[in-house]
C-alpha cells in the first residue's frame, strides 16, 4: 500500500509541475488546492476591468508579413507562428486586400463605386476562419478594419484627390461614402458570423494636413461610428486605433466619443509634444495600448535602447494598460527581440 501511495504521489507532483511550466509567466488564480491559469484570453479581458489596475501587462505588436503571406495557408501559418514565437496576447489578423481603384473624376463618376459584398472579401475572411479555427481557444481573434475615409481614398487613388473630389463634389462623395461603408460593413458583419472576439478599427481625418473639424464631421465621423457601433454592439474587444500615418494630430479630443473598448494612441502631436499614456487614459477613460514608437527604438535602436523605452513605457503606464506601438511595425523586427520584450512586460507587475 505505501509504494502505491508513494506512486500516486509522485505522479500528482509530476502532473503539477507540468502545469505550473504550462503557465510560466501567467498568474494563477488559486480554488482551494487546484491552481487555474488564466488563459490570454482571460487575461487581456482582464484589462477592461476599471475598478483596479491589471497585474498583468499584456503585450502586442502588429507587422504585415509580405506578399507571400497575405492570404490562403500560409497566412494562416504566418499568423499563428509570429503569434506563438513572439507570445503576443492576441491575434490581430492584417488586412491586405485593399479596394479598387476607378476613375472618379466628375459627380456621375461617384454614383458608380461599387457595394461590395461578402464574396468580394473571401481571402480575408478565409484567413480569419483558419485563424479563428487554430486559436480562438488560446487567445481573442481581432482582424484589422480600415476605415471607411480609408477605403474611400483608395478606391479614389489617394487621399489627395479624395479631399479634392470632397472639394469639387461633396453631394456625390457624400452618397457615395454610404456605399463605401456598406461594403466595411459587409466584411465586419461577416468576420463576426466566422466568430471574431472584436476589431481593431482604424481612424484618421483630422491630421494637421487632414480636413477641416466640419469637413471631417460630415464626411468621416459618421461613417466611423456606423462601422464602429457595429462592432461595439457584436463583439467583446474592439481597439480603436487614431492612426497617424498620414501625419500627426494637434489633439485627438475629436476622437474621445467613438466606441472602442481600448485606445491605441499617437506617441506625439503635430508640436513634437510627446503624448502620455496617462493622460490619454484620462482623456478617453478607457484602457489604453501603445508606449512604443514605431518608427524610433523598435525600428532603429540598440537592444539596450530598446529596452530602456519599454521599460520607459511600463514605468509610465495607466492603471489599465497593454503594451504596444503606436502603430504597425517594420516587418524587419526580430521575433526574438519582440518575445523578449513582451516577457518582460508579462512581469512587469507581478
Amino acid at each position: 500500500m505505501k509504494k502505491i501511495n508513494d506512486m500516486i504521489s509522485r505522479r500528482a507532483f509530476v502532473k503539477a509541475s507540468l502545469f505550473a511550466t504550462a503557465g510560466v509567466g501567467l498568474p494563477f488564480l488559486i480554488t482551494g488546492c487546484k491552481p487555474a491559469v488564466k488563459n490570454k484570453r482571460d487575461l487581456v479581458l482582464s484589462v477592461l476591468d476599471m475598478s483596479k489596475a491589471n497585474r498583468y501587462v499584456p503585450a502586442a505588436f502588429f507587422m504585415h508579413f509580405g506578399r507571400d503571406y497575405n492570404f490562403g495557408q500560409a497566412a494562416v501559418d504566418r499568423h499563428l507562428a509570429y503569434f506563438r514565437a513572439t507570445d503576443m496576447d492576441f491575434v490581430k489578423i492584417q488586412y491586405e486586400l485593399g479596394m479598387p481603384r476607378m476613375e472618379l473624376l466628375t459627380a456621375s463618376d461617384w454614383g458608380n463605386v461599387t457595394v461590395y459584398k461578402k464574396d468580394f472579401f473571401e481571402p480575408v475572411l478565409n484567413l480569419i476562419a483558419g485563424v479563428v479555427k487554430e486559436a480562438k481557444h488560446e487567445a481573442l481573434i481581432i482582424p484589422t478594419v480600415y476605415s471607411p475615409l480609408m477605403c474611400a481614398a483608395q478606391i479614389a487613388g489617394g487621399r489627395r484627390s479624395l479631399f479634392q473630389q470632397i472639394e469639387e463634389n461633396p453631394d456625390a462623395v457624400l452618397k457615395a461614402m454610404h456605399s463605401v461603408t456598406e461594403s466595411v460593413l459587409n466584411y465586419v458583419q461577416a468576420a463576426i458570423e466566422l466568430g471574431v472576439d472584436g476589431f481593431y478599427i482604424s481612424t484618421q481625418g483630422m491630421e494637421v494636413n487632414g480636413l477641416s473639424a466640419n469637413v471631417f464631421d460630415k464626411f468621416v465621423r459618421p461613417f466611423d461610428m456606423e462601422v464602429m457601433s457595429h462592432a461595439d454592439k457584436n463583439c467583446i474587444f474592439n481597439i480603436l486605433h487614431i492612426c497617424d500615418y498620414e501625419g500627426k494630430y494637434e489633439g485627438l479630443s475629436a476622437y474621445t466619443a467613438y466606441p472602442g473598448k481600448v485606445v491605441n494612441t499617437p506617441i506625439a502631436l503635430a508640436d513634437g509634444t510627446q503624448v502620455t499614456l496617462k493622460d490619454m487614459a484620462a482623456l478617453f477613460k478607457r484602457p489604453i495600448m501603445g508606449g512604443l514608437d514605431r518608427l524610433a527604438e523598435i525600428a532603429k535602436g540598440t537592444p539596450e535602447e530598446l529596452h530602456a523605452a519599454v521599460d520607459k513605457a511600463l514605468q509610465t503606464a495607466p492603471a489599465n494598460f497593454i503594451l504596444g506601438a503606436d502603430c504597425t511595425i517594420p516587418n524587419t523586427t526580430n521575433w526574438d527581440t519582440l518575445r523578449a520584450i513582451i516577457q518582460k512586460a508579462h512581469t512587469s507587475r507581478t
